[in-house]
């Protein structure tokens, strides 16, 4: 009897330890390097720091409608840019998707963007709000964007009709509308391959 609780405790220590084991490599998997964190940092500012002032100027130039359009255009061709110059995809990504050819999340980029509602519900701020990891034989960087008062005029709940005609010319499948001020709209999302 004695045998046999005794090969019964070094069975659940080995699996204990085996468990440990897995789980450590699992983490230090899941540990991406800062080099490579700073870098998709460094894209998904360089993607917004190049869309704003494209939609501010369109807006200044011809008011919503005009940014609408400029938006439906300019915002994949800066992706596409800016993923060609930098070797890494880009793109953004939102629980409510406006354009469904591009926007729609994976089931990685979903989970990430409940995680960052409920890690602003909690009190932390949009800005901190980002993830880092690696995912199979992916690097994956999540920047969570905030609707700001510039954002309002076409996402938030109290759309003009003109804006409303051109949201549903150019994203007749739209669900990014009725957003408040600070609430996260989406996120950038950059990934690249290991080698």
């Amino acid at each position: 009897m004695q045998k046999i609780l005794f090969s019964r405790a070094v069975g659940a220590i080995t699996v204990s330890a085996g468990l440990l084991m897995l789980s450590a490599c699992q983490s230090r998997h899941n540990d991406p390097a800062p080099e490579l964190v700073a870098k998709g940092q460094a894209i998904s500012e360089q993607f917004v720091a190049t869309l704003q002032p494209t939609l501010q100027a369109a807006m200044q130039t011809g008011g919503p409608v005009n940014a609408i359009q400029v938006c439906a255009v300019e915002a994949p061709r800066i992706a596409a840019d800016l993923s060609a110059s930098s070797g890494w995809t880009v793109n953004r990504v939102s629980l409510r998707a406006r354009n469904q050819r591009s926007a729609v999340p994976d089931s990685w980029e979903a989970e990430v963007l409940a995680d960052f509602d409920r890690r602003q519900l909690a009190g932390e701020p949009v800005g901190q709000l980002n993830t880092a990891e690696i995912v199979g034989d992916e690097f994956r960087y999540m920047q969570a964007q905030a609707a700001g008062a510039l954002c309002l005029t076409c996402h938030g709940a109290d759309i003009s009709a003109d804006v409303q005609a051109a949201l549903d010319q150019h994203y007749p499948q739209d669900m990014a509308t009725g957003y408040l001020a600070g609430q996260i709209r989406g996120a950038i999302s950059v990934r690249t391959a290991l080698d």
